[in-house]
């Protein structure tokens, strides 16, 4: 575990610094997405895995000045970045593994989640955590800002079915993890899996 940290933390903190600059038009793709999660005024959101930020005005401004927003990340160096931005204004920032968050059981009404399921060390127990958090009808959205086929040219490889994102594999592993899979969209502009937490 501690090496998956360290990997992760060793990733993002030589980017932070430059995250936002290298993908400047992303802004509005996360709030679409953000807004597809049916937060209410006064509600409980997480933004997990949260990075620079990007996604937490958004979620502020679904539930309001009475509603509490969240941003967990395991690297420090990303969450400073996110408070040079001025996004702690959105959101209170917390330094943690979304493997192991200090949240108590059922609190929340719904979890954002860009790009952290290909860097959960243990997918299958990260999306247990996440929904452990999350009361029963609660909500999970796994966002990136292109699709698959588009980040795969992005790196160079070759699209596959193994891919954590594949619908087939993605239903299973959110059903195994205490989500059942509501809606699923895979384009070249962006991904997103809404799923319901069940129980």
């Amino acid at each position: 575990m501690a090496d998956d940290h360290a990997r992760v933390q060793d990733f993002f903190s030589v980017r932070a610094a430059r995250w936002d600059t290298r993908f400047p038009d992303d802004g509005p793709a996360y709030a679409a997405a953000a807004g597809e999660l049916g937060l209410r005024p006064g509600g409980t959101v997480l933004d997990a895995g949260c990075g620079t930020g990007r996604a937490l005005p958004a979620l502020r401004a679904a539930v309001g000045p009475e509603g509490t927003v969240i941003g967990a990340d395991l690297t420090p160096a990303m969450l400073d970045a996110a408070r040079r931005a001025g996004r702690a204004a959105s959101g209170a920032l917390l330094l943690a593994d979304v493997a192991r968050l200090p949240l108590r059981t059922g609190t929340l009404d719904a979890v954002f989640a860009a790009g952290l399921i290909s860097h959960l060390a243990h997918p299958r127990h990260g999306l247990s955590e996440l929904a452990r958090v999350v009361r029963p009808g609660g909500r999970l959205a796994l966002f990136h800002p292109i699709g698959r086929a588009a980040l795969a040219a992005r790196h160079a490889r070759p699209l596959s079915d193994d891919d954590l994102r594949a619908e087939p594999g993605l239903t299973s592993l959110l059903t195994d993890a205490g989500w059942r899979l509501d809606t699923y969209t895979d384009e070249d502009s962006r991904f997103l899996a809404l799923a319901v937490r069940t129980g």
